[in-house]
């Protein structure tokens, strides 16, 4: 099994997952390969919590040019995962 740190790249913190906090529900930038599962393993290691249910959407890359020239940033995958009523929120966000 893969290391939780290695599944979990970097929380996402917009004015829309600030809003989602107060339904506790956090979003992160995760590994495109990992699933539901791994993801919801991962953020109760990293955080000591406990994980509710996991929704994940993979994004593909924009089509970007300089000049002539064209490519692609890179594709990602989020998790939105939504922590029990009885969890503790999650300090990063604070």
């Amino acid at each position: 099994m893969r290391d939780a740190r290695d599944i979990i790249i970097r929380p996402i913190i917009t004015e829309k997952t600030n809003d989602l906090m107060a339904e506790k529900k956090y979003s992160f930038v995760v590994r495109k390969d990992a699933n539901k599962i791994e993801i919801a393993h991962a953020v109760e290691k990293l955080f000591n919590v406990r994980v509710e249910s996991v929704n994940t959407a993979n994004y593909r890359g924009k089509l970007k040019r300089m000049g002539v020239f064209q490519g692609r940033r890179p594709s990602w995958k989020k998790a939105v995962v939504k922590l029990t009523a009885d969890s503790k929120p999650i300090e990063i966000y604070e």
